[in-house]
């Protein structure tokens, strides 16, 4: 039964458990799989070498130990709740949830993004709800988008940034979380522009992203860093993109045991999209929400001044090492940012009323 919120009454906990027959159809597949040919010298430019590809499914096949991996990932806080999101029923939400020791913790919600899940907050754990005098504690909840990994897929289509945004702040919610920060990239990111367009102040008191994604400020909206961008891409055309891919098996096994498969996770794309039609990366609209920023030199890099279109910029941190994982690749750094952005003196510090983050 769905209470005010939306949301069942009570949490399920959850334990990994995948079938012996789907881990056995796995094997088979492996060891029936027919390569493509590659062009000679190709290296990246074409995909991933077929060397590597070859490399790791072998690996996968007979190197790599799911039940071991599955023990691991069950040590987790793991539960689902079913919650409803207006016009598309109830869905079955999987999420990691570890609670800090520290009484005033603030409530943090992580959302990942693909080919990410929600594994990507494992080691930001241990370091997010820790507690200590000098840095703030959180307590994180960490789910699986609907479609990835143990989430239900949305069973209608439409489903986009308001839904998503919906059920986020209803699982909060749910969790006696009324107001909460936010951190996410890639969809974590653009799921975050939504989440905080819609329910920012109110429920959202601050949110930061490692993964900036915004449209170029326009002449009319803001003039000033309009002029800005045009006179950086004058000064400095040799700007770079750039994408790190990890090629981690057990992260690949998530997607291949997922409750919806694998390809539910790529919808998202069509519907944030309008089918093509539209910049998956567009804001809803900028918002007076505190926001942090983390800057990773192997991450898609955009104008630093365009990230102002998104929101109230109150905290922004460069580093030397670290991509698109980087949850994964440097969780310190990342917690480190979290901790800064939060801790007392810091731009964000008190935003949720009543938990600060320290024992006081």
């Amino acid at each position: 039964m769905a209470n005010a919120t939306g949301t069942s009454e009570k949490p399920k906990p959850f334990e990994l458990a995948v079938p012996d027959a789907d881990i056995e159809l796995l094997q088979k597949k492996l060891e029936l799989v027919r390569f493509p040919d590659e062009l000679d010298g190709a290296g990246w430019d074409y995909g991933s070498p077929l060397a590597d590809v070859k490399r790791l499914a072998a690996h996968w096949n007979s190197g790599f130990d799911w039940r071991k991996s599955e023990a691991e990932i069950n040590k987790l806080p793991m539960f689902t709740r079913d919650i409803e999101v207006d016009g598309f029923g109830t869905l079955s939400v999987h999420y990691v949830h570890q609670v800090s020791d520290v009484r005033n913790a603030i409530p943090l919600l992580f959302v990942h993004g693909w080919p990410g899940h929600f594994l990507e907050v494992r080691k930001l754990l241990p370091l997010l709800t820790a507690g200590g005098e000098d840095h703030p504690s959180f307590h994180v909840v960490a789910p699986s988008l609907p479609g990835f990994g143990f989430s239900e897929a949305p069973k209608k289509p439409g489903f986009k940034g308001p839904q998503y945004a919906e059920l986020l702040n209803k699982l909060m919610l749910s969790l006696g979380y009324d107001e909460y920060v936010y951190q996410g990239g890639d969809w974590g990111h653009i799921l975050g522009t939504h989440t905080v367009f819609h329910y920012g102040n109110k429920h959202v008191k601050a949110w930061h992203t490692n993964m900036p994604w915004s449209s170029p400020p326009t002449l009319m909206q803001f003039p000033l860093l309009y002029i800005q961008t045009m006179l950086a891409f004058a000064l400095d055309s040799a700007a770079k993109n750039r994408l790190v891919a990890a090629a981690l098996i057990e992260w690949v096994s998530i997607y291949y045991f997922s409750r919806a498969g694998p390809a539910a996770s790529t919808r998202i794309y069509f519907e944030m999209s309008n089918g093509g039609s539209q910049q998956i990366s567009k804001s809803p609209g900028w918002t007076s929400v505190p926001l942090g920023v983390s800057y990773f030199p192997g991450e898609m890099q955009l104008p630093r001044l365009w990230t102002h279109t998104i929101g109230n910029v109150v905290f922004e941190s460069e580093h030397d090492a670290g991509g698109h994982f980087a949850a994964f690749e440097v969780p310190e750094k990342l917690a480190g940012d979290l901790r800064k952005m939060y801790r007392k003196g810091g731009p964000a510090h008190g935003v949720v009323p009543g938990r600060v983050g320290y024992d006081e």
